[in-house]
């Protein structure tokens, strides 16, 4: 199975994750089924039903995680001398050559991108357009809004 790359960051969170879903949760849920279980018949027992569906949810989340991390190809790139190319983890300055407004990004695996906080997927349009282009080149994007054209202002590794 090929590696999928992720940031140290976000491969710090996936483990705080997992330890909360196996010190916490899983201990309240086991708890809370056998409280529901002392309640008598299982069959219309509402709160044991609800405490097992939690409890396969939270167990599948944790698989999940563990797999990722397990095949994850963890990337910390302060350490990455990429010379000034845009590369995996490199937050990216922009400047859209349309509107003349800037954004910055930084690039992440497909895990942990979040519009909202600024990271983009290494695999979306954006992301594939600015790899291995440097400071002061223009990117073009095939967006799914039509064509867009991006001068890469500042690259950095933090």
């Amino acid at each position: 199975m090929n590696k999928t790359p992720l940031t140290a960051r976000g491969a710090e969170k996936l483990r705080e994750e997992l330890s909360h879903l196996k010190t916490v949760m899983r201990p309240r849920i086991i708890q809370a089924i056998v409280e529901a279980r002392a309640h008598g018949d299982l069959k219309e027992n509402a709160e044991y039903h609800a405490a097992r569906e939690q409890q396969s949810f939270t167990e599948g989340r944790i698989k999940e995680i563990e797999s990722k991390l397990a095949h994850a190809q963890i990337i910390d790139i302060t350490k990455v001398n990429a010379d000034g190319k845009v590369v995996f983890g490199a937050t990216v300055e922009l400047e859209d050559l349309d509107t003349e407004a800037t954004v910055c990004y930084q690039i992440v695996g497909e895990d942990e991108a979040d519009i909202k906080e600024s990271r983009i997927s290494v695999s979306s349009p954006i992301a594939r357009a600015l790899i291995g282009k440097r400071q002061g080149d223009i990117a073009t994007v095939q967006a799914p809004g039509g064509v867009k054209d991006y001068e890469i202002l500042d690259v950095k590794y933090l």
